[in-house]
């Protein structure tokens, strides 16, 4: 399971002249805030991923300043500077021992929108997993030549003008560092060459939006597409009886069990490109039964059992509050409580939704009016197979 995503945000950037003489080139503003927020926002979305980790080189000390020590959601930000310029594949050796045993490796430059933990849930044992574009028009890429999921060959640009093109995005093993013997080292020219000969390069097809910002026009580009492909609709999710089979007041995980589909539903929104939440009435709190610490390590376990599949929940919300309830501390009237829209509304102000397109499936009445409530469309499930309900209802996208 990935639980570090490492970012190289240390190039100089010369394409964009005077732009990045003095500002490192993920650090250029777009649409109001620099690309690499944009960046964070994304790879933060995911729950199992607990550091990001920015390999800095140009103009390093703003970097730091910037997001050294910083939280981004759930997950905990640190720089690691490098001494001078080394390459892709020194910025990694440098870094080496910050470095989990398997990690997320992206372009600070580059922007790839796509289930970033399908690309490790596939159990390959290949030390090097990269993420490709389906197609990409025009000749400033260069092409990658696969045979099955194994990449043979690496094309420069010009050669071919279609076919798939690396994003730089990739799941890496640790010992790769052990191809690092001289610095500089560049990842694409010297390691996964080898790589390619050792038949430990493989490749994931994904047809997501893509941008990179190194070239004038695209960095231009970037400024209108880039915010408006952030805005996602979304999924929400009641939780029991629709994720889980309802037992009545589910709170530990040895007596949660997973509606048929439901991992696999979950995951389809991921790959369609669907935020995803869970908004749960959990009066049991109220009631005594259980506490709040409950709820958090049950949805802290059902985003590791997620993650195992390559996917994930981007946020849990849930209403501990009920008017009858026998804890004083929880006992009074929510807007949270469903059928009041509370919870969703919440998602809606926290995140760029996409509120003609989202929809909520649940498995009562006052899901369904909580929705309403809310502006977007709600589901009534009934079983068997979530998954099997949930497809028909996503637009077209990438799955």
């Amino acid at each position: 399971m990935l639980r570090q995503a490492v970012i190289l945000v240390g190039g100089l950037g010369t394409r964009l002249g005077e732009r990045t003489k003095l500002l490192p080139k993920p650090l250029l503003e777009v649409g109001g805030k620099s690309f690499l927020d944009h960046l964070l926002d994304e790879v933060s979305r995911y729950p199992s991923i607990e550091k990001i980790l920015l390999l800095a080189g140009h103009r390093a000390d703003l970097v730091v300043e910037r997001y050294h020590g910083k939280m981004w959601r759930h997950a905990a930000v640190s720089v690691v500077s490098e001494p001078t310029q080394l390459g892709t594949g020194g910025a990694l050796k440098h870094a080496g021992v910050q470095l989990e045993p398997q990690f997320l490796l992206m372009n600070g430059d580059s922007f790839f929108d796509f289930n970033l933990l399908d690309l490790a849930a596939s159990g390959s044992p290949a030390m090097v997993r990269v993420a490709l574009k389906k197609d990409h028009p025009g000749d400033r890429y260069g092409r990658v030549l696969l045979e099955r999921n194994s990449v043979k060959r690496f094309l420069p640009p010009g050669m071919q003008s279609t076919g798939p093109i690396n994003t730089g995005v990739y799941r890496i093993d640790r010992s790769i560092l052990d191809l690092i013997d001289e610095l500089p080292c560049s990842l694409e020219q010297s390691v996964f060459p080898r790589l390619v000969e050792m038949g430990q390069l493989e490749a994931a097809l994904y047809d997501g939006f893509f941008i990179d910002i190194g070239i004038p026009e695209d960095l231009d580009r970037a400024q209108c597409e880039l915010p408006a492909k952030m805005r996602r609709p979304a999924v929400f999710f009641d939780r029991d009886g629709v994720l889980n089979v309802d037992k009545g007041y589910v709170s530990k995980i040895e007596d949660f069990e997973w509606i048929p589909g439901a991992r696999e539903a979950i995951k389809l929104c991921n790959d369609r490109g669907y935020l995803t939440f869970v908004v749960t009435n959990q009066s049991g709190v109220a009631r005594g039964y259980y506490g709040v610490d409950a709820v958090h390590r049950l949805h802290d376990w059902m985003s590791h059992e997620l993650a195992e599949v390559g996917a994930h929940i981007d946020e849990f919300q849930y209403c501990p509050y009920h008017e009858d309830g026998t804890v004083e501390q929880w006992r009074r009237t929510s807007d949270r409580r469903k059928p009041a829209p509370g919870m969703i509304l919440d998602c809606l102000g926290g995140w760029p939704v996409q509120i003609e397109s989202s929809f909520l499936v649940g498995d009562n009445t006052h899901d369904v009016q909580a929705a309403v409530a809310a502006g977007i469309a709600g589901h009534l499930f009934k079983g068997p197979d979530l998954e099997a309900f949930v497809r028909p209802l996503l637009g077209a996208g990438q799955g």
